[in-house]
């Protein structure tokens, strides 16, 4: 039964793509970036005699997790070609001319006929998925010919599917990994719970990414400028549900913190929402000047891409979406130390349970919150200067998941240059 649920679910939520194309942009490039798909990989693969990698992520999110072992992957094996696939336009539109990466492409529906295919035609060496990409056709095409399965940065939670006693068909899938690396060890205890001995707990990959890019942030001379050795807090990919609680606490504080805000979906009418309510203090980032952009009390952001080397100027961080569907990346303001808040939905997120526990990063659920806390800590020199060494000392445990990944793999995978 839970097979046929599988494929059926698969389909409809293909046809349902495809139904919503017509209306939603991204639903359009799911299905635009799929057309003859299988065609663009015939032909930008053909002749192709060198061994393949492949890295399969979900999204932009999971790309970011598998990143630092594709690239030190391509170090240590050049002879290797790599090819990228994206399940989510998210994760392909923005990264489909990584650098780093031979092929790009969109994976095709997890069907038994588009999986046979797909491996058929890029004849991997091995394949590593990313965080939570357990295909049913995928796996088991991979399987049918030996080909080592991988997966990084892990997360298991006791009440998913394969830890119930109808989860047969979804162990089966797991069991067809040749190796899983968890973040973090209930993950791996729970694995081993269901007789899947093949883990090991390794980290998250993201850590050694962060801490690489905080030595080599980009500087951004209208954000030094603007902050003029002000107080400032760093406000990265908010969604309307945070700016609910955000804007009453900016208010309020304004003539204490500055503020860079980099919203998650950069919206001219949301930006325009925000110049009227802080009439004179607020400034896009387009239209500033290095010179005068120091009167300003806010920066907003109205570009992509430069949130991670913004955290460097902070003193404080709001990270959002845990209003909503699922809380932003914590590590990379985490890599320069500052006191960080979010909302109240990060259950999910292992990272963000470190960060609370190590005393370094707080929930809040309301603008009173927000504001208790930030007085709190704002008043406390003290304790911040606590909160800087425990949080890199946090980090610098999570450290080196990359390379113990790496090395076990060479167990699995001798260099073809050997």
């Amino acid at each position: 039964m839970s097979k046929i649920l599988y494929e059926v679910g698969v389909r409809a939520y293909g046809l349902g793509v495809r139904l919503a194309a017509p209306f939603l942009p991204k639903a359009a490039q799911w299905v635009n970036g799929r057309k003859e798909v299988f065609e663009e990989i015939g032909r930008k693969m053909e002749g192709n005699t060198a061994p393949v990698a492949w890295f399969h992520c979900a999204s932009l999110g999971e790309f970011e997790q598998g990143r630092p072992l594709i690239e030190a992957f391509k170090q240590r094996f050049p002879a290797y070609k790599i090819l990228v696939t994206f399940f989510s336009p998210s994760g392909y539109e923005v990264r489909k001319n990584y650098a780093h990466a031979d092929y790009i492409f969109y994976l095709p529906l997890d069907t038994k006929e588009n999986a046979q295919r797909f491996v058929s035609l890029v004849q991997p060496k091995l394949a590593v998925f990313v965080k939570y990409e357990f295909w049913h056709h995928y796996t088991r095409a991979l399987r049918q010919q030996n080909i080592p399965l991988f997966s990084i940065s892990a997360i298991f939670r006791p009440n998913q599917i394969y830890f119930r006693k109808n989860g047969a068909f979804y162990r089966r899938i797991l069991e067809r990994f040749t190796h899983i690396y968890t973040q973090n060890q209930e993950s791996a205890e729970l694995l081993v719970g269901i007789n899947f001995t093949n883990v090991s707990l390794a980290g998250d990959t993201r850590v050694d990414r962060v801490l690489q890019n905080a030595q080599n942030a980009k500087q951004i001379p209208i954000a030094q400028a603007f902050k003029a050795n002000a107080p400032m807090m760093v406000i990265g990919s908010s969604w309307p549900e945070d700016l609910e609680v955000l804007l009453p606490f900016m208010q309020e504080q304004l003539p204490t913190l500055k503020y860079i805000l980099a919203p998650h979906e950069i919206k001219d009418k949301e930006l325009s929402e925000i110049e009227t309510q802080f009439p004179g203090q607020a400034i896009r980032y387009s239209q500033a000047d290095a010179a005068t952009v120091a009167k300003y009390r806010i920066l907003l952001i109205d570009n992509i891409g430069m949130l991670s080397s913004l955290y460097q100027y902070s003193d404080y961080v709001y990270v959002g979406g845990a209003f909503g569907k699922g809380l932003h990346n914590t590590l990379e303001p985490a890599a320069f130390g500052p006191p960080i808040f979010f909302g109240p939905k990060y259950a999910k997120f292992q990272e963000a349970q470190d960060l609370i526990e190590a005393g370094v990063a707080f929930s809040v659920r309301s603008t009173q919150e927000l504001t208790k806390t930030f007085t709190e800590l704002h008043q406390n020199p003290a304790k911040r200067e606590k909160i800087k060494s425990a949080t890199r000392a946090y980090l610098q445990k999570q450290a080196g998941a990359t390379e113990r990944i790496l090395t076990s793999l060479e167990y699995w995978l001798p260099s073809p240059q050997a």
